[in-house]
Parts: C-alpha cells; structure tokens; sequence
C-alpha cells in the first residue's frame, strides 16, 4: 500500500479502529508512513482530549439533573450587534448523548459549528428557539429583549422539565421553574454549550439571508456586528428596517 492510499484508508476510520490499524505499521520505516503515524497519533490525542472535556461539561450537568430531572441549556446570540435579531436557544440533551468537541460556539469554527448544529438536532430531546427583532429591542432594550427571547425558546419546548441553566449571571424573569445562572457556562455546561451552537447558527443563517436583501453591510461576513465595513455603510447608505436605533443613537450614528 503506498502513502497515498494508506493515508485515505487511515483517514476513515473510526478512532477505536484507528488505534488498532496503527499498531500494524509501527514497524514500518518509510518516513512517509512514520510520518503519517505521528499525524494519527496527533488526531487520537485531539479526540481524547476532547472527549475528557465532552465529560466534563456532562458531570457538571449531572449536578443539576441527578440522573432524574428533565434539564433545559439556555443560551443567546446577538446582544452586540447593530443590526439584527437577537437569538435565544434552549435545548434539551439526554442524560447519555456523545457531543465531542461540542463547547462555546464562538470558540468553534464555522465547518465544526454546522456540523454540530445537525448533531445536536439529530440527538436532541427537544429544541426551543426565541427571536426578538430589532424594533423591539428598541422598544424595550436588550436585557428585556435576551429575556423575551429566552422565554419564547423555553415556551417552544414539547416536552416538559423540571431545571434550567441559563449562560450568564441573571436569571430569566417570569418563569417559575427553577433556574440556576451559570457564568461562562457554554464552557461548563453541556447542555448550555449546545444551545449557544443553535442560537449562533440559527442567528448567522438568518444574517447571511438578509445579506442578500442588504448586500452593503456586509452582514454574511460581521452578522450585523460593528466592523469598520459595516460602519462605513451605514454612514454611506443610511440604516435599514433590521438596525437598532438604539444602538446607533449610542454610537452618535443616529
């Protein structure tokens, strides 16, 4: 077999098998082969190290759910943008699922955020999605707006629960289940983590889409956020239906 077909062989396989396939070619000197040894040893290494962390954030959960509460993630996205909704998802993980990899969705890149949002759909127990929009932001400001949001995503669940963790340091008003705010908790929390790769997908789709209508704010590439591009635009073009006014009125633009 030479390199080239031993790196595709390699390539495709599961990463229980992996560890067994390259015992075979330990022995092997052809540097091309060491080579690739040492690039597989390097993905194996990358996959535990994840799945340490995947384990991690799915005690930390365990704290809360004990193996018999039914526990809702809640997350947002879009707090700081200019333009846009802001985004609120809540997800319902069993206690058992297997989301390496899975952590905050700012630290993911766009190929691994996707690939994690159909994972997450797939494995779900359920998914809730709040959206408020730019005139309403406005109308009642962004904290108020984040809560809308959340209990919107927490009222588009199917099934009911009995906890939620909610990413940040504030609880959500008006809702009566009990609630626990977790500071950084995309980072601890698995079911978090979860909801805050659905809002950001859900959100990012959403401004690429309006990219399309808006082609001067270059919203597939900021997602309505203030880069220079976007500022620029603005003070080119003027505003759209999708800015906050509020926001702009703050930054001296409106």
């Amino acid at each position: 077999m030479n390199i080239k077909e031993l790196d595709q062989l390699l390539n495709n396989l599961s990463i229980e098998a992996l560890k067994e396939e390259l015992k075979a070619y330990e022995i092997d000197t052809r540097s091309g082969v060491i080579k690739l040894i040492d690039k597989y040893k390097r993905k194996i290494q990358t996959y535990e190290n994840e799945l340490a962390l995947w384990q991690l954030k799915c005690e930390f959960d365990s704290i809360f759910h004990d193996n018999q509460y039914i526990l809702v993630g809640i997350d947002e996205v879009g707090r700081g943008p200019l333009a846009g909704p802001v985004v609120a998802a809540a997800v319902i993980l069993p206690y058992d699922t297997n989301l390496v990899g899975l952590k905050d969705s700012k630290k993911l890149t766009e190929p691994k955020r996707e690939k994690l949002y159909d994972q997450i759909q797939s494995n779900a127990l359920g998914i809730g999605i709040g959206i408020v929009d730019a005139d309403r932001i406005d109308e009642i400001n962004i904290l108020q707006a984040t809560f809308e949001a959340m209990r919107h995503a927490l009222s588009e669940l199917k099934i009911d629960y009995d906890r939620v963790l909610v990413d940040g340091d504030k609880v959500i008003p008006k809702i009566q289940i009990r609630q626990e705010a977790i500071i950084g908790g995309d980072d601890k929390s698995a079911s978090i983590a979860a909801a805050s790769v659905i809002a950001k997908v859900t959100r990012d789709r959403m401004m690429k889409a309006y990219a399309n209508t808006y082609d001067k704010y270059d919203w597939e590439n900021n997602k309505g956020y203030g880069s220079q591009k976007h500022y620029e635009a603005i003070r080119n073009y003027g505003i759209t239906p999708l800015h906050r006014k509020s926001f702009l009125k703050n930054e001296g633009i409106f």
